[in-house]
């Protein structure tokens, strides 16, 4: 494994077409607006889904690629963080654990170690592994903003009917007919900011192998996490600014600034990522960053 030795800043554009890219439970399940500027959200938390979601599909099995938060949709199981913790102690480091026990104090910081070499989502996002056997916790080198749309969205509500009956017990009639509701946007374009600390990855053991495969699944996560409920969702752009140091070169915002997205037609309402254009001014590219189209 490569150790990371530069700061990363990246942005990361996507799109909806007639989907919900992420629904607020306190909202009935609403596509998440901001309530001022009614501008989408999808928040990094479903963003970081995604990516362990496609993780797992493509690094099953393999060792050291372990998804630690994992849904029970895709893994068919039911994750408990305090087991996972308490299983790596028995099997790295020969400690047996019961359920109500800690972890020795000076065992901790491997612990701590042993999970982030396991684990792909720990040494990528981090995590709090400090309840039940006690693993300490984890900041990850990867941190992202929440996604907001370049213009506000419309959320359109759609009735759902049903034709066919479940419960012999209960009328025909009462169980067919509308039945629910669902809510989509019909187009939508998200920008999302993102960091990489080369300093982070040091104390977790993320690589520049890691980084790559975090970008192969921002890449292609959409198509492992097809539903009806999310619509066409497809990846657009990902632009990555690598510093030429650990510390880096320049401000992140000002790398930000440098990407400008914008309707080709004020007039028109956008339906679809042809109405966009997308622009960055590389001469203003500021020294000691490399600018990288990852696509």
């Amino acid at each position: 494994m490569s150790e990371l030795k530069n700061r990363i800043d990246f942005v990361y554009i996507f799109d909806v077409q007639d989907g919900n890219p992420n629904g607020d439970p306190d909202a009935g399940n609403l596509p998440r607006v901001d309530a001022e500027t009614g501008m989408g959200l999808v928040t990094d938390v479903c963003l970081k889904r995604k990516v362990r979601n496609y993780i797992q599909v493509a690094k099953e099995g393999q060792p050291g690629y372990g998804i630690l938060v994992r849904s029970k949709e895709i893994s068919g199981e039911e994750v408990f963080i305090n087991r996972e913790i308490r299983k790596m102690y028995a099997e790295d480091l020969g400690i047996d654990l019961k359920i109500k026990d800690k972890a020795p104090t000076d065992k901790v910081a491997s612990g701590r170690d042993a999970m982030c070499k396991r684990f792909y989502d720990v040494r990528t996002f981090g995590a709090v592994l400090s309840t039940g056997p006690n693993a300490g916790q984890v900041r990850g080198p990867i941190q992202m903003t929440f996604a907001r749309s370049v213009d506000p969205i419309v959320s359109e509500e759609h009735a759902l009917t049903v034709c066919a009956a479940r419960d012999e017990t209960k009328s025909y009639d009462s169980q067919v007919g509308i039945q629910g509701r669902k809510s989509t946007v019909p187009y939508g374009l998200y920008v999302c900011h993102g960091f990489v600390s080369a300093n982070l990855a040091k104390q977790t053991g993320f690589s520049e192998e890691d980084l790559q495969l975090f970008f192969e699944a921002l890449k292609n996560m959409f198509d492992v996490d097809r539903s009806a409920a999310r619509g066409l969702m497809s990846a657009r752009r990902l632009i990555v600014f690598k510093h030429n140091s650990l510390l880096g070169a320049a401000p992140a915002n000002q790398l930000f600034d440098l990407v400008h997205v914008k309707k080709r037609d004020e007039k028109n309402v956008p339906r679809s990522f042809s109405d966009y254009e997308v622009t960055i001014d590389k001469e203003k590219m500021p020294k000691g960053v490399e600018l990288i189209e990852e696509i």
